[in-house]
């Protein structure tokens, strides 16, 4: 389960990755490294290698990348389940083994993100003031 939860971690790392490269920042921007530490900064780092380059997506838009991928795994292995139960020569039945096993490590992977998550949550709720 450890490597299931390492390869959804590096997913979501480069998903990360690509969004900050997507967006780059503006010029009146690049000096602001308080806004950028709020707004989504990972661990107040700015860009890569500490250099203020792209502003760092938000956890949220990372979360729904890596469901939005599950999502399409599922989908994919569903396809291809379909494909192969009406015959079509493009489907062999290795194939669609696979797929099934990768969508079902991306939703185990993703049940365990979500619970870690939720303990976290509670963790930070039953602290005393």
């Amino acid at each position: 389960m450890s490597h299931s939860v390492n390869s959804i971690l590096s997913q979501i790392r480069s998903y990360q990755g690509q969004v900050s490269q997507a967006k780059p920042m503006a010029a009146a921007d690049v000096g602001r490294s308080d806004a950028i530490a709020v707004q989504g900064g990972i661990g107040g780092l700015q860009g890569v290698g500490g250099v203020a380059g792209a502003q760092a997506p938000s956890f949220g838009a990372t979360l729904r990348n890596a469901i939005e991928g599950v999502n399409s795994t599922q989908q994919r292995s569903g396809e291809l389940v379909k494909a192969f139960e009406l015959g079509e020569p493009g489907a062999d039945l290795a194939k669609v083994m696979v797929a099934a096993q990768q969508s079902q490590v991306a939703f185990r992977a993703t049940v365990e993100v979500r619970n870690r998550l939720v303990q976290a949550y509670q963790d930070v709720m039953n602290m005393p003031l």
